[in-house]
């Protein structure tokens, strides 16, 4: 290769937008693992309120909270509706 020059400049490559840090989470500090990018995740039964979806986007912008933390929060509020966890549809009845 006598006369012919390689530039090695390195370019700027592009690099993909970071996933948000849901190893933690932000309420309580717990591990867990967000699945919503892994297609499936443990919070997708529980429908939250409008009003508790803008609360949770502003003090917790781009992050989960794991499924403890929102269980607790929507069941605190009238919007929300947490699913009943299999095999506890209710309180047994009283003989």
């Amino acid at each position: 290769m006598d006369g012919i020059q390689v530039s090695r400049q390195s370019r700027p490559m592009s690099t993909p937008t970071p996933l948000p840090d849901n190893t933690a989470c932000p309420r309580c500090g717990g591990g867990f693992h967000c699945g919503v990018e892994d297609g499936w995740c443990a919070c997708f039964g529980t429908r939250l309120g409008e009003d508790l979806k803008q609360d949770l986007a502003t003090r917790w912008p781009g992050r989960c909270l794991c499924l403890r933390c929102l269980t607790e929060l929507a069941r605190q509020d009238p919007g929300s509706h947490v699913p009943d966890a299999p095999g506890t549809a209710g309180p047994l009845p009283l003989c």
